[in-house]
């Protein structure tokens, strides 16, 4: 009589970290950008034509790059930062440390350490959240007035450091699974590097024969 198979543990979509102002920045660029290159293209004379779109083929990755395609996603076994020209990917196992001072970071075991750039600092927001405690704390000195103090506690941070702290259990939680082992990975992200490069290379070329 054979043992009934164990249930497989669930699978959950990953928690995808983005930094909205980024986004909505670079979609704000993207569209100045295109709007005075496609005048220059239209209505441009000589080799203006070609400029504008030498300099759009250089700038739109760039910006792209920059704005809109930082993200970190977060998994059960593991966390990819999608940087600007690369992309790393962590098994939690191989993570030693996620932290935030005037940047977000993560540190892998041997000490290398990656930018989290969807999770930008803000020292405005942080100096807020810690004014936000201090008046909590002085008004309840004792946390008798909220069953959930902990939970409350972890409302009050900063966007990026509740976020960090949420990359940092994440991380600690999931160490331990078998899916979690193995090292960093690093890919760079040619599909942005590539354009850009050539953008740039005939910008100079038209600019040295113009």
């Amino acid at each position: 009589m054979t043992s009934p198979t164990p249930p497989a543990e669930p699978t959950y979509a990953d928690r995808v970290y983005r930094s909205a102002g980024g986004i909505a920045g670079g979609a704000v660029l993207l569209a100045l950008g295109l709007w005075l290159a496609g005048d220059a293209i239209v209505r441009g004379h000589g080799s203006a034509p070609w400029l504008a779109l030498a300099g759009l083929l250089c700038a739109v990755p760039l910006v792209f790059a920059f704005t809109i395609r930082p993200a970190v996603f977060a998994g059960d076994d593991r966390m990819r930062i999608r940087n600007p020209f690369r992309t790393i990917t962590l098994p939690w196992a191989a993570v030693a440390d996620v932290r935030a001072g005037y940047s977000s970071e993560v540190f892998d075991q041997s000490g290398t350490k990656y930018q989290l750039w969807s999770i930008p600092v803000s020292l405005r927001q942080r100096k807020r959240a810690a004014r936000a405690q201090v008046r909590d704390s002085a008004s309840d000195p004792y946390g008798r007035t909220s069953p959930t103090a902990s939970a409350d506690e972890k409302s009050r941070l900063a966007p990026a450091d509740r976020t960090i702290r949420e990359l940092r259990e994440l991380a600690e939680r999931g160490a331990g699974r078998e899916g979690a082992q193995g090292g960093p990975s690093v890919r760079w992200a040619y599909e942005v590097i590539a354009p850009a490069a050539a953008g740039a290379v005939l910008l100079i070329v038209l600019l040295a024969i113009g």
